[in-house]
């Protein structure tokens, strides 16, 4: 039996590909551009399909414009159609339109590749709760909960998601019985002053991870982590073990955040390899 992989010119395997649908942030922080550095610091390409233009800065979004349905499914097809995918990264989608070509993309992909990781970040508002969805986010993500390997809500997501009565277990029942196969509930909106909690639950496992509750405010931690679960599921780690690296990593970005203006600082997601000295 022949086996063969992509090489550059140079005979180096290619890095794992992630096709990543999100949303342009302009001020870097969040969306896309976090997606990109995540994807990349981890070791993975990423491939971005643009679902969103957005006009915010670190603190506020002050318009969501999404782009046409049929150019976003334009945009995944010329990549799907020559580059090989190893896993799917989805954040803001814009509209239940975009959301349903999206689905359609990754049903095609998944009739090859059954065990294709599609990480999905449910995002439906930033951190100070302007509105990320021309319409309703919870309707416009619906088709999309049944293609999910993993689905990973805040607090403040998984409330308006399942209900805030519910507890985060129960929460995670009421997600994992719309089709997604594991859940990560990250605990950065949560209750607890000094540590964030974070729960990953599935039909078959569960596991609590700590981490101390740092000071300020942080643009696009989310996207982070959701982005570097995909890179490192792309590479192949199972899940318990990539969600685990995927927190390690995003704890580190936080605590080398940096303000760039006043309000939420930005994660440090690239090493800085090089230092200009003056």
């Amino acid at each position: 039996m022949s086996v063969s992989v992509n090489v550059d010119t140079a005979g180096a395997k290619a890095p794992a590909c992630v096709l990543v649908f999100s949303g342009s942030d302009p001020s870097g922080g969040a969306g896309m551009q976090a997606d990109i550095s995540a994807i990349a610091a981890l070791g993975a390409h990423p491939l971005s399909v643009m679902t969103v233009l957005t006009v915010q800065d670190n603190q506020r979004v002050f318009g969501v414009y999404p782009v046409a349905a049929d150019l976003v499914r334009q945009q995944a097809q010329a990549l799907v159609d020559r580059i090989d995918i190893s896993a799917v990264k989805l954040g803001i989608v814009g509209n239940r339109a975009n959301a349903e070509a999206i689905a359609a993309v990754i049903r095609d992909l998944r009739s090859r590749q059954p065990a294709l990781p599609v990480v999905f970040d449910p995002v439906l508002a930033n951190g100070r709760g302007d509105s990320l969805a021309s319409e309703d986010p919870i309707a416009a993500l619906a088709p999309l909960f049944e293609l999910a390997t993993v689905i990973t809500p805040n607090r403040v997501e998984a409330d308006r998601l399942c209900g805030a009565q519910a507890s985060p277990e129960q929460q995670a029942a009421m997600l994992l019985e719309r089709g997604c196969g594991h859940v990560l509930l990250k605990g950065g909106h949560g209750p607890e002053q000094h540590e964030v909690l974070n729960r990953w639950i599935s039909r078959t496992q569960q596991r609590n991870w700590s981490w101390p509750r740092l000071r300020g405010e942080f643009h696009g931690s989310g996207c982070t982590l959701a982005a570097a679960l995909s890179a490192l599921l792309a590479q192949g780690l199972e899940m318990e073990q990539a969600i685990d690296a995927a927190q390690i990593y995003c704890q580190q970005t936080l605590a080398e955040s940096y303000a760039i203006a006043a309000g939420q600082r930005i994660p440090s997601r690239v090493l800085p390899f090089l230092k200009l000295r003056g």
